[in-house]
């Protein structure tokens, strides 16, 4: 579990290192593992506002 901004760094940095696991290896499960925690961590504390990606929705329709 991802509580702080110290374990969520820590975590990051940890995926940068197992990220291009190969898939079924464990470094691959670690990789899994993390992304679901960091996200977890991301939409708690910097949740996107929906509004905000609505508007870059519609802007990028536009062009």
């Amino acid at each position: 579990m991802i509580t702080t901004k110290h374990d969520y760094e820590i975590a990051l940095k940890m995926l940068e290192v197992v990220f291009d696991a190969p898939v079924g290896s464990p470094e691959s499960e670690e990789a899994n593992a993390l992304a679901i925690l960091i996200d977890a961590f991301e939409n708690e504390y910097y949740p996107v506002n929906p509004d905000r990606v609505e508007a870059t929705r519609i802007k990028m329709e536009e062009r």
